[in-house]
């Protein structure tokens, strides 16, 4: 019998794993992952950016998660000897239209407590020779790392804290037994009094299994990269963002300096047929027939056409692809592009068409469910694990007993 078992190995369950472990040293607690690999999914397939939070609503959980998780995890990653680089961004105006918006990302960054600084374009230039725009703004706490490396950091502190984690088990049914509930996977079956999941492309459906509805689907995004060959990495110092259409729930094509040297430009944001479908070929009938029945997927369709259709575009065209980023730096060539990996974003839909742009994170009495972690989840997750943990009904018997 295990008081905690956390269905799913990414970066938020294992942060909540890690932050249990230390809340409740006395606890049993249980990591369930369904596949060889910790990480194998959204947090092996990201961008490896460690997010300041300026682009974010202040007051709102991503605003607040992501500027105290940025600090977290800078100060984890220095504990735990984990490679990191704070680096800082740019993020650029290459039209006029894009000034005001601009200046709205910068009163935000303020209103969020976030370091940063009003650039010229000479100044930017300073900074990152090759771009060419009308104006920027310097984010001095973004960073690179690569989430990997800390999710086996996390690991290995779950472990040395008595916790158990059990890869290859793929929870495919919950029985609740009022104070016990089963989890049957693919290979066991495990027994906890309570259930947090964080299953994230999988979040909706392992909700329902616990009988939480929570009132969204999960609709998968592929987001695809190329990289630059290693001749033209020259071009690019560290990061470089554009204006975001403050219509659209995507941040554009970008330029990012990854940890490893490497420089990643994207990613486009495409429907994917499959959720986990990291190939334009991938394709999984129930997961396609799901968002294409939706009623939510076809009013955000609609309302996106003109933004869908230009990432479809982008998809199948490197052309498209290559004059998205020679707006922010004219040098580059289709020929300096390679393809790398994708990624799959999980992003939760309300039935009337509307994003959820936040966390959603529904309770009951014994489960929680982390319906929506979108980026910047990876920066996020020692505070959103702390965040999780914190709505646990009271487990004083679980707390070490202090003698006086």
């Amino acid at each position: 019998m295990y008081d905690f078992a956390i269905i799913g190995g990414g970066i938020v369950g294992l942060s909540t794993g890690m932050v249990l472990t230390q809340r409740y040293p006395h606890a049993k607690v249980l990591v369930l992952e369904k596949e060889s690999l910790w990480a194998f999914h959204q947090t092996g397939h990201n961008s490896g950016v460690i997010h300041s939070g300026i682009y974010y609503k202040p007051g709102s959980l991503k605003a607040e998660f992501c500027r105290d998780g940025c600090r977290s995890m800078i100060e984890f990653c220095q504990k735990n000897d984990v490679a990191y680089d704070v680096c800082g961004k740019v993020i650029v105006a290459t039209s006029e239209s894009e000034l005001p918006h601009l200046e709205k990302l910068f009163q935000r960054a303020l209103a969020n407590g976030i370091q940063v600084k009003r650039l010229s374009p000479e100044e930017v230039k300073e900074i990152e020779p090759h771009v060419s725009c009308l104006g920027g703004i310097r984010v001095f706490s973004t960073g690179i790392v690569d989430y990997r490396q800390v999710c086996l950091k996390y690991v290995e502190i779950i472990q040395q804290q008595g916790g158990k984690i059990s890869l290859n088990s793929k929870v495919e049914k919950i029985i609740n037994n009022g104070n016990t509930q089963v989890l049957e996977t693919n290979n066991n079956t495990f027994y906890t009094r309570f259930v947090i999941n964080c299953a994230g492309l999988y979040s909706d459906r392992i909700a329902k299994l616990g009988k939480v509805n929570p009132k969204a689907k999960i609709v998968p995004f592929r987001g695809e990269y190329y990289q630059l060959v290693p001749e033209k990495r020259y071009l690019v110092k560290g990061l470089i963002y554009p204006v975001p259409n403050p219509e659209f729930p995507f941040l554009g094509v970008h330029l990012t300096r990854m940890i490893n040297g490497s420089v990643h430009a994207g990613p486009n944001a495409v429907l994917s047929f499959k959720r986990e479908g990291y190939k334009k070929t991938d394709f999984d009938a129930r997961d396609f027939a799901e968002v294409i029945t939706y009623s939510g997927f076809w009013k955000l369709a609609v309302k996106h056409a003109n933004n869908g259709i230009q990432e479809i575009i982008r998809s199948f065209s490197k052309t498209a692809f290559t004059r998205s980023l020679q707006q922010l730096i004219p040098e580059i060539q289709e020929r300096d592009l390679i393809p790398t990996h994708a990624g799959v974003r999980a992003q939760a839909l309300m039935n009337d068409g509307k994003l959820v742009d936040d966390f959603l994170i529904c309770c009951d009495d014994n489960s929680i469910h982390v319906c929506n972690a979108p980026s910047p989840a990876a920066t996020s997750s020692i505070e959103i694990g702390k965040a999780i943990v914190k709505q646990i009904p009271h487990q004083e018997h679980l707390l070490p007993i202090t003698i006086r």
